[in-house]
């Protein structure tokens, strides 16, 4: 699956004429292959090895390009960085607000939500970016969390509704 990802992903390149460089493909290939969805730094540090001559300019220019494509999404999760996630399979994201961590969830009925909005709003919708927050699992047993209403204790309500 992650390889006809991968090749669906360097046909877009192609498809809008954009040369497919060794760094252009290592890059798309940690993004699709992983799912920690990393910053800048974590791929440069990542790739370092496997290709010397990356340059921490590169990536940056690079994500540029793949998000502008709509390749990649960018992510914001609290730790005022950037984060970047492969976007091939529609999906979306639950954010600890706690410790930042972005966990990837997979609902098969996606579409839904932009028949609905269309529906509702007049709009012709092209997509959309989906995220919910709330404690993981990990923070939920550090910070002894067993219910929603333990999170108004915490003030870790979102506020963004």
């Amino acid at each position: 699956m992650a390889e006809d990802m991968l090749t669906q992903a360097l046909q877009q390149l192609k498809d809008h004429k954009i040369r497919v460089t060794p760094q252009r493909q290592i890059i798309l290939t940690y993004l699709v292959t992983h799912h920690n969805h990393p910053s800048v730094e974590t791929i440069y540090q990542a790739l370092d090895t496997q290709l010397p001559n990356l340059s921490l300019a590169t990536v940056y220019n690079t994500l540029k390009l793949f998000v502008d494509l709509g390749i990649v999404i960018e992510l914001q999760n609290g730790d005022a960085g950037t984060h970047y996630d492969f976007f091939g399979r529609p999906h979306y994201h639950v954010v600890c607000e706690n410790c930042g961590k972005i966990t990837d969830v997979f609902e098969p009925d996606l579409s839904g939500v932009e028949t609905k909005a269309a529906a509702l709003s007049g709009y012709l919708v092209t997509g959309h970016n989906m995220e919910v927050y709330g404690l993981c699992p990990d923070c939920q047993k550090l910070l002894q969390v067993t219910k929603t209403a333990d999170l108004k204790r915490l003030n870790l309500t979102h506020s963004e509704s």
